[in-house]
């Protein structure tokens, strides 16, 4: 079989067969021209033979996940979805699952393991009594939270079960939060109409001024707390909406080459920029910002420190930065968040480029994904998905079970080969994931310079 890790994250295993015949049913749907697949052999293949056909699984899978057109489709999310719930050995199993609102307050919830990152985010919604013409401005984020401080690991995503994800994670501290799924602060306005976004946009950003996230002087930061305590949410809003780094996301501290080799730094994106705050041992603070429109391109690129503990990695962000009138410069950030970094970047071009809302074609549309016993076949994406899981819900509630009713940049950054438990993968590597373009860089004009 082989592992497959999704932002950073181990996601499920699949054998060659359920990954050629979800490629089949993609070939049939796509109008696109498909990443080169491995073909099937007749013959048991050869050490080198194994390593090449991972190698291209791996090449094939990462630009799938890089194509926007591609991985937002239903079939994709919907395969691996359920390959994430036969790794699991979980499909369709109710669990409990607590999510929390910035403030603290916790929201317990009853979800299957069939039910993505967007159907329990609507279940949150109608249990806090919000529109459903808002959902889509607040998304789910796993959050391992301090006394003082957060470190946002990544948004939960369609393809994903968020029940099973959290059990994935290996930090004990680990929270699935709401959170705001939008990078124009103008969304603000008409969110604060509405009392319960206005008390969700309230709860987060009181959060963030309380981590130091946001830094207002020091006349506004008494006017705020002053506000937070009278409980006077909007005006509290229009305030700090105004303040140094509101709507920006903030991650922990790390170190780039810019503009010298190994210069901590603390990253911060949001405005269609992103921000370094240099941190000298001076205590004096110096600050580069880089225009998204600037960036003709980024990659990812994961460094491997060893072959025996499969965890034993770093990640770098590197992106190539129009630093004056035809000089390109590449700057290099090493943070364990910079996949994260990638797809906030990701987010913010797609909206600047009005992309945000893709129509979803096939919706409404049926597959089916073949288990890992290579016969049986069960139907996913669709009206028949669904009624697949009410037959298999059903016969589990005769058993007594309680009954219950489901931007977006993914990264893959590996595939590894499993045999008996042991994961194949080279001593001391490095690799990159395709560079991935800037398709608002052709915006720039003169005064941009």
């Amino acid at each position: 079989g082989y592992n497959i890790h999704i932002n950073g994250l181990f996601h499920c295993t699949v054998r060659y067969k359920q990954l050629l015949h979800f490629h089949e049913q993609l070939t049939k749907e796509s109008s696109q021209p498909l990443p080169q697949f491995p073909p099937k052999k007749l013959f048991p293949l050869t050490v080198n033979q194994q390593e090449e056909r991972r190698l291209c699984l791996e090449k094939y899978i990462q630009t799938i996940g890089q194509t926007s057109t591609l991985n937002n489709c239903t079939l994709l999310n919907s395969f691996l979805l359920q390959a994430q719930q036969e790794t699991s050995e979980k499909i369709g199993v109710l669990e409990n699952l607590d999510i929390f609102l910035q403030n603290g307050q916790r929201i317990a919830l009853k979800v299957s393991t069939s039910e993505n990152s967007s159907r329990v985010l609507k279940k949150i919604c109608r249990n806090l009594n919000l529109p459903p013409e808002f959902d889509r401005y607040f998304a789910l984020f796993a959050i391992i939270e301090g006394e003082t401080n957060a470190n946002i690991l990544r948004r939960l995503q369609d393809f994903e079960s968020p029940v099973l994800t959290l059990g994935n994670i290996n930090f004990s501290a680990v929270k699935i939060v709401v959170g705001k799924n939008y990078w124009e602060t103008e969304n603000d306005v008409k969110l604060m109409e509405n009392p319960v976004a206005l008390n969700l946009l309230f709860v987060q950003a009181a959060a963030e001024l309380k981590r130091r996230w946001i830094l207002p002087n020091v006349e506004e930061e008494e006017i705020l707390k002053e506000l937070i305590a009278e409980g006077r949410k909007r005006d509290f809003l229009e305030l700090v909406r105004n303040c140094r780094f509101y709507g920006f996301l903030q991650f922990a501290p790390c170190f780039c080459d810019y503009p010298e080799p190994n210069t901590r730094v603390l990253v911060t994106i949001g405005k269609n920029e992103l921000n370094l705050r240099m941190l000298l041992e001076n205590e004096e603070e110096h600050e580069s910002v880089f225009k998204v429109t600037r960036m003709r391109c980024w990659r990812i690129t994961t460094l491997h420190n060893g072959a025996d503990n499969s965890g034993d990695y770093s990640l770098e962000l590197s992106f190539e930065y129009l630093i004056a009138r035809n000089e390109l410069q590449w700057i290099t950030i090493a943070s364990e968040q910079a996949i994260l970094m990638s797809v906030s970047l990701q987010g913010m071009i797609d909206e600047l480029l009005v992309k945000n809302s893709v129509e979803k074609k096939d919706e409404g549309k049926s597959w089916s994904y073949i288990m890992r016993d290579g016969q049986t076949k069960v139907p996913i994406g669709g009206d028949e998905e669904k009624s697949w899981r009410e037959e298999k819900k059903d016969e589990k509630e005769d058993k007594g079970r309680e009954k219950t009713g489901r931007e977006k940049q993914e990264t893959f950054t590996e595939v590894r080969r499993v045999v008996k438990g042991k994961k194949f993968e080279k001593k001391g590597s490095q690799q990159h994931c395709d560079i991935m373009e800037n398709n608002a860089f052709h915006m720039i004009g003169d005064d941009d310079l």
